[in-house]
């Protein structure tokens, strides 16, 4: 078994900044990708930022320039920096992972169980 434990979230002023962290633990024997999403009420969780193994990143083009996803692999630890946040990033925001239990088994899907973000003055 998998458990992503996530920390961070909270109410920030707009522009202020907030980082959001998720630590796997559990049966790892490795990790492909650590990510994080968000979703709002009555709308489909959106991709925020990714990171695959070799460091690759991905972000949503709402986030570029503002936010940063990096990674400590002997911590098995996503990060998400927020800088200059504005109300529309106000979300639920979830801890993703693609891992292996083994050699021979197959990559699962992993989420924690949300942290909210509200930016508001």
């Amino acid at each position: 078994q998998v458990q992503l434990v996530e920390s961070g979230g909270g109410l920030v002023q707009p522009g202020g900044s907030l980082r959001l962290s998720c630590a796997a633990s559990g049966t790892i024997f490795e990790i492909n990708a650590m990510g994080w999403y968000r979703q709002t009420p009555g709308k489909q969780r959106e991709l925020v930022a990714i990171i695959i193994n070799g460091g690759s990143t991905n972000y949503a083009e709402s986030v570029k320039g503002r936010f940063t996803i990096s990674r400590d692999n002997a911590k098995n630890t996503v990060y998400l920096q927020m800088n200059s946040l504005k109300p529309e990033d106000t979300a639920v925001y979830y801890c993703n992972a693609v891992i292996r239990g083994s050699p021979i088994s197959r990559f699962r899907d992993y989420w924690g169980q949300g942290t909210q973000v509200t930016v508001s003055s």
